[in-house]
């Protein structure tokens, strides 16, 4: 087969099979894609839509048990004959892989190797692919840390991963895949659960290492605005296979597949409210619903009957503080404050949002408001109820109305036990319901509730998508009957599709339960969507309070201009 001179990559006719028992499981089905010199081709999808498996089928690290056909033609010097990757020789493809065939993994964390430092596994990197050792290789690893923008370059180098942000490990992954001055960069979700202005560096950074360096990426997202800053094409994955291409602008003003379509309906929008938002099933079934706008007097009405209650939950000058080094002998002599005098009113049935970048304070603030945390000062009265003053086995009953659902719902549920047993058990702690017969019946309830079915109850997490998980943690924090919930950054690392469900899904539950929430995002979207009033934080301090379309529309705040500046899609 002859491939094209300007041609990079070339992929024809790629399945992947996966067997599970009896069962097999096709993940990619006759897939074509090319990239060529120079070019940025996204790959956008669902969960489960084979992105990964692509990528991973690029480099030849998927297990044991997969079963591949097709060809995977790789061209790194356009004056050389092309390279079959399936069928290098272990000992080729080594020389390849890392070097002129590099990636970045969506979870920065779980790539990194824990017990090394972040200086030490980058001078691995640089050792494998450029054989250099001793000082060269150090100094050679403190240039590439510079040349992703990393602050304070040698503090880095020593530290490990567990001390620096999602955002500075993602640019040591990115560091480790430039040590062998790759010919293409496979970006596997390099942003995803990032917030905006993180997210802003990351896609800026592989932007200009593009155009120094001249070297082609494969982009994998789920996010279409992402995808849009910048890839210079778009293929579309759905069940595996590829539904449309194009150049990117083209393909997101007009997109032909329904399921394109789909994905960038269901991103909520900074320009407007919905009343539901759409989702990917809508148009799958050629139900593309009219989406209907919140009108001003709609808005108008609902405040007004908001706010002509007294507060639900009142907050009061809050302050929180860390220790940063602790001795025996000079306990906390050095101090971080999490959160500088922080003030605000919840109302019932309002959701009202906290908003900012990672590290500003606002699952702090939550943790404290449900008493997992404890404030050195400032009061939080709830009901007219002084909680921080409350001991725990007064503050118990009190519980049951405050539920907290995280944002990472697999870390939220116990791996060894059946679902129904984890609604179940808060039940059986608060002997609600009378019997375990009638406790079982509302964990049927539950799971029907936020959409899941009643043989959903014996299953595990691990057999449930992300977003069924999501709903699972729901189900649960509604088992005890709340009347505020806590909603910490819940769809942030979902697909957009999967995030449009649950933000429609607690709506319901809000219109259905008279729930209040405190919602917690760092993707101004979803807050402008969700929530009749926001507070921003920046470093633990109030930068700004109001409504999402005083705030959002024509923003005075310079902090807040830059979060809107980073909005992808907006720039």
């Amino acid at each position: 087969m002859q491939v094209l001179d300007t041609m990079l990559l070339d992929i024809n006719n790629l399945n992947v099979y996966f067997s599970s028992g009896n069962d097999t499981v096709s993940a990619v089905k006759n897939l074509a894609l090319q990239l060529d010199h120079r070019e940025v081709l996204g790959l956008v999808g669902e969960s489960g839509s084979g992105k990964s498996v692509t990528a991973l089928s690029i480099m030849r690290l998927l297990p044991g048990s997969a079963q591949v056909s097709g060809n995977i033609f790789f061209r790194p010097n356009p004056s050389e004959a092309p390279l079959s990757l399936h069928t290098l020789p272990p000992e080729k493809l080594r020389r390849i892989r890392g070097a002129a065939l590099a990636m970045i993994f969506q979870e920065p964390m779980s790539s990194l190797n824990p017990v090394f430092r972040c200086g030490a596994q980058v001078v691995e990197a640089i050792h494998l692919h450029q054989g250099l050792y001793g000082s060269a290789a150090q100094k050679q690893a403190l240039a590439l840390l510079e040349r992703v923008k990393l602050p304070d370059i040698r503090r880095i180098f020593r530290s490990y991963p567990h001390e620096l942000s999602g955002g500075q490990k993602q640019r040591i992954m990115i560091a480790m895949a430039l040590a062998g001055n790759p010919k293409l960069l496979i970006a596997d979700e390099p942003t995803t659960a990032l917030d905006l202005t993180v997210q802003k560096g990351i896609l800026d950074l592989l932007s200009d290492i593009r155009q120094e360096s001249g070297m082609s990426m494969l982009f994998i997202s789920h996010d279409l605005g992402v995808i849009s800053e910048i890839a210079d094409r778009v293929a579309v994955m759905h069940q595996g296979a590829v539904v449309e291409t194009g150049l990117t602008g083209q393909v997101l003003r007009q997109a032909k597949h329904p399921y394109t379509r789909g994905l960038i309906a269901c991103k909520p929008s900074m320009q407007r409210k919905l009343h539901r938002l759409p989702t990917v099933a809508d148009y799958l079934q050629q139900n593309e619903l009219k989406a209907r706008v919140v009108s001003i007097e709609e808005t108008a009405s609902r405040r007004t009957a908001l706010y002509s209650h007294s507060p639900l939950l009142e907050v009061e000058d809050l302050s929180v503080r860390y220790p940063v080094k602790k001795r025996f002998w000079d306990a906390g002599a050095e101090w971080m404050n999490a959160i500088n005098g922080v003030g605000f009113e919840v109302y019932p049935g309002e959701t009202f949002g906290l908003a900012g970048e990672s590290g500003c304070g606002k699952t702090t603030l939550g943790r404290v408001i449900n008493q997992m945390l404890t404030a050195q000062k400032g009061a939080i009265r709830y009901r007219q109820l002084h909680l921080n003053t409350l001991s725990q086995a007064e503050f118990r009953s009190i519980r049951r109305e405050i539920q907290m659902v995280f944002q990472d719902p697999y870390s939220s549920l116990n791996p060894r036990m059946p679902v129904g047993l984890a609604l179940l058990e808060p039940l059986q702690h608060y002997q609600l319901f009378g019997s375990d017969r009638q406790r079982r019946e509302k964990v049927v309830e539950l799971l029907e509730t936020v959409g899941l079915e009643a043989d959903h109850a014996k299953r595990f997490p691990a057999a449930f998508s992300g977003g069924q998980r999501q709903r699972i943690c729901l189900a649960r924090a509604l088992a005890l009957q709340p009347k505020l919930l806590i909603c910490d950054e819940i769809v942030s690392a979902l697909d957009v599709s999967v995030q449009a469900t649950i933000l429609n899904l607690l709506q319901d539950l809000q219109d259905k339960f008279g729930l209040t929430y405190i919602f917690i995002s760092h993707d101004l979207s979803v807050i402008k969507q969700m929530c009749d009033r926001v507070l921003v934080l920046n470093k633990g301090s109030v930068e700004a309070a109001g409504t999402p379309d005083d705030l959002f529309e024509k923003p005075q705040n310079p902090y807040l201009r830059e979060l809107l500046s980073a909005f992808p899609g907006k720039r």
